[in-house]
């Protein structure tokens, strides 16, 4: 399955959701993103790695490497391999004695890990033509899709009211299904700001 290569290209606390951030991960030499809902501490061990900064005691993240070199575990790379129900999956790509093994890992701890051990960030095309979206400025967001009919790209919430996405928001939250609220927070505001 193809890979395309990801950058982090931002992260910023989330306006709509109290206590969460959104990881916007870019297309290498493309203009798609996925952007990510995680929780405050996995924003900030990325921040943390990000800026190579080592707090006095361990983080998980910086743990989880430690104890894999210890006993001489490699992280090669991280894909982003599925995005089911509004939530993305990764894998950890792992070499230890010339063999290779994946572990399933949620995005956010698999970003954090490829930072710490320098390694690249993939997905899967699929889950970047489903979940990739072109941010035409910093304030909309337009959803990358196909119809049946062809290769126009429309926005997968043009037939809700505003009331009826705040409800469909708050049940996205609540199954933690991050991405897709993310989708539908960006969808409320880019409404409200033409108001």
């Amino acid at each position: 399955m193809k890979k395309i290569a990801l950058e982090i290209t931002g992260m910023s606390y989330s306006q709509s959701q109290s206590g969460a951030y959104a990881l916007i991960l870019g297309e290498v030499n493309g203009d798609r993103k996925l952007p990510i809902i995680i929780g405050t501490f996995e924003a900030q061990s990325i921040a943390l790695g990000m800026e190579k900064m080592h707090p006095i005691r361990p983080m998980t993240h910086d743990l989880f490497k430690s104890f894999a070199q210890f006993y001489q575990i490699q992280l090669k790379e991280v894909i982003i391999n599925k995005f089911e129900n509004g939530v993305f999956h990764a894998l950890l790509v792992c070499e230890n004695n010339h063999v290779i093994n994946e572990i399933d890992a949620r995005t956010s701890d698999a970003v954090a890990l490829a930072i710490r051990f320098q390694c690249p960030i993939f997905a899967y095309e699929p889950v970047m033509e489903e979940a990739g979206i072109i941010v035409a400025d910093e304030n909309e967001p337009e959803k990358v899709s196909k119809t049946e009919q062809g290769n126009e790209t429309f926005d997968e919430f043009s037939e809700y009211l505003i009331e009826e996405l705040e409800e469909m928001l708050q049940i996205a939250v609540e199954n933690e299904a991050y991405e897709k609220a993310s989708r539908l927070r960006d969808e409320i505001q880019r409404r409200k700001s033409t108001l």
